[in-house]
């Protein structure tokens, strides 16, 4: 089936009834009691939820952000077959560069992102200029988060996932790409993204480039130089890797209950909107570094997942899928160990939810490119978006040590 009649533009356009729908659930919203003076160590301060629902009810215009995001991100939707799960019915944001020889970059997020986390990075990756190399964008969902169609079958994750990708970026006219990885199925996106250069490295995937890099530490028999390494690690090193335990310990509550029981939270996500707001909006205060959100940023954000084409608990699913319903089954997948051979590039940032040692990126991949930063958070597209385009410019750029890996498309 050709491109042309199969792919159709797609605009959002939430229905008046479920804007009035939200306006009635979030007045008759039943607030907990809070303790004094907890402020963030029990969870989202009560001031600031109120604040926020009071917002969303009486003052934010969703037709005004919706009108926005139709005319900045592209958007279309196409059905695609997957083997054993029939045709998923994807959305996607497509723009093109007006630079010719654009090279295609295919963009992969997590949650609690979606669609929406690309929107500063678009305008800048496809700028034309003879200086840097410019990127044709294509930025594809998750099953059940956006727009995307949700499915109701079991064990729809990394491998049917990245058949999906493959099969979109073929659809949209790339059969060739680098992709990249941006925020965080708790290094979700992360998996797919390196579960595509394996699969589908050197014929489809080219390169690939993350924010969020995640691996086992050296290995005393097959790295033993760098293992011996271990004992002479700096002191930023080591507040980064105990920073990174404590994640695990007192910061990945919401991914025990991903992994274990999401039917249980979703019967609060989907009909609390306060609720999922407190949810999401924990993590995009805790997991970045001292961002400055604008109440409507954070409401627009929380929105596309209330008003997501599956419900807003959908997106919780892929947890339990990835792990097979085992908490530590999700925290094994770290030491999977998968080793794509093309190229692969990381950028570091300071407030990252796990902070590894540079030197341990290179067990990841075929290293060929790192860039620390000095200030970010996880959401590194919303939060640093120049100094991440910066370093995909770096990567692919003329002297970059990716320049040229897409035949024919080298950005200029």
């Amino acid at each position: 089936m050709s491109t042309e009649i199969s792919e159709k533009p797609f605009t959002i356009a939430v229905p008046d009834a479920a804007l009035e729908r939200l306006r009635l659930k979030l007045s008759s919203t039943i607030f907990p009691d809070e303790l004094d003076g907890a402020q963030w160590a029990y969870g989202v301060p009560m001031a600031d939820l109120k604040r926020l629902a009071e917002r969303w009810a009486d003052g934010y215009d969703w037709r005004k952000h919706e009108t926005a995001l139709n005319a900045e991100l592209p958007q279309f939707t196409r059905d695609i077959e997957v083997d054993g799960h029939g045709a998923l019915n994807i959305h996607y944001v497509h723009k093109r560069s007006e630079v010719q020889g654009a090279i295609p970059l295919l963009f992969i997020h997590g949650w609690p992102g979606s669609f929406l986390e690309a929107r500063k990075i678009v305008p800048i990756l496809t700028q034309s200029s003879p200086g840097h190399p410019s990127f044709h964008f294509v930025g594809l969902g998750l099953p059940g988060y956006g727009f995307f169609r949700g499915t109701y079958e079991d064990q729809v994750w990394a491998g049917p996932i990245c058949r999906v990708r493959q099969q979109a970026n073929a659809c949209a006219g790339v059969r060739r790409v680098c992709h990249a990885r941006r925020g965080f199925w708790l290094c979700g996106a992360f998996l797919i993204t390196r579960r595509i250069a394996t699969l589908y490295g050197h014929k489809h995937s080219k390169a690939w480039h993350t924010n969020f890099p995640c691996g086992d530490p050296p290995h005393p028999l097959r790295q033993p130089i760098e293992f011996l390494k271990l004992i002479f690690l700096t002191q930023k090193d080591k507040e980064n890797l105990a920073r990174s335990m404590a994640f695990f310990d007192s910061g990945s509550g919401y991914m025990a209950q991903h992994t274990t029981r999401p039917q249980t939270l979703a019967y609060s996500l989907a009909d609390s909107p306060v609720g999922l707001l407190a949810w999401i909006y924990e993590k995009l205060v805790e997991w970045t570094d001292a961002y400055e959100w604008d109440d409507d940023e954070v409401l627009t954000w929380v929105s596309i997942y209330w008003f997501s084409r599956a419900g807003p608990a959908a997106s919780t699913r892929i947890y339990y899928e990835t792990a097979g319903g085992s908490f530590e089954g999700f925290k094994r997948l770290f030491g999977i160990t998968e080793r794509p051979t093309i190229p692969f590039g990381t950028s570091h940032f300071p407030k990252e939810l796990i902070v590894f040692p540079l030197s341990w990126a290179k067990f990841t991949g075929n290293l060929v490119f790192q860039q620390a930063h000095e200030r970010g958070g996880h959401f590194a597209a919303w939060e640093r978006p120049e100094e991440l385009v910066a370093d995909m410019r770096q990567m692919f750029g003329k002297g970059g040590s990716a320049f040229g890996v897409v035949n024919g498309k080298d950005g200029y």
